[in-house]
């Protein structure tokens, strides 16, 4: 995800919670780094912020649609008024928080604009003997709850949403890593090797194609 807010008190504080629940948030403090980040990376969600320096979000939301981007969009503003929560609706936002904001009520709406993403309706997330739920960040297996660390989680969440489709070691970590991050592959090796035990009575297998990277396919 990538929050697009010049207000660094609250960026920080976006990031931190964003970071505790597991998820990596990158920031950009201005339309024009906004552009020039997504140029570079790939994201799920963007979180926009409409009062930046220069030119406002509402610009950055009309230009991004008219190139035919069609990636979810959730605005934030100061601005409580209906026309302006109109006018982000009607530029392409897909959802609308006024500050200042409970980041319980932040984290559940980009939950559901990414479901919606996926054509999903419920939290709860079936797979053959395995059951997860984005909000809680729980995984069961045979109805057996699995206790999993932040990465892991990361990790799985990643690879339910990619199913049997190959992901390389420069695609997880463009999803398990900010821009700021430093990692190595190894690291993500050791993630994956635990999350793979923690599989391990699942119907959920993560193979390795040689070469290329991995994928993750439901046994019926």
């Amino acid at each position: 995800m990538l929050l697009i807010e010049d207000n660094n008190t609250l960026a920080d504080a976006c990031r931190e919670y964003f970071c505790n629940l597991g998820h990596p948030l990158d920031r950009a403090g201005s339309v024009e780094e906004a552009e020039s980040t997504l140029s570079f990376g790939d994201f799920d969600l963007l979180i926009l912020d409409i009062n930046l320096p220069g030119r406002s979000g509402y610009q950055l939301l009309q230009s991004l649609r008219s190139q035919g981007s069609k990636i979810p969009v959730l605005v934030l503003t100061a601005r409580a008024e209906v026309d302006d929560r109109v006018s982000a609706l009607d530029l392409g936002a897909d959802d609308y928080l006024v500050k200042p904001f409970d980041f319980r009520e932040l984290a559940a709406r980009c939950r559901a604009l990414l479901r919606r993403e996926r054509g999903d309706a419920s939290n709860l997330m079936q797979y053959g003997n395995l059951t997860y739920d984005l909000a809680a960040q729980s995984m069961r297996i045979n109805d057996q709850p699995i206790d999993l660390r932040p990465r892991e989680i990361q990790l799985l969440e990643l690879f339910l949403k990619n199913l049997d489709r190959v992901l390389t070691k420069d695609d997880i970590a463009n999803r398990l890593y900010t821009f700021n991050e430093a990692y190595t592959p190894n690291a993500i090796e050791q993630a994956l090797t635990r999350l793979r035990k923690q599989l391990a009575a699942s119907t959920l297998i993560i193979k390795t194609i040689r070469g290329l990277g991995y994928l993750a396919h439901v046994n019926d």
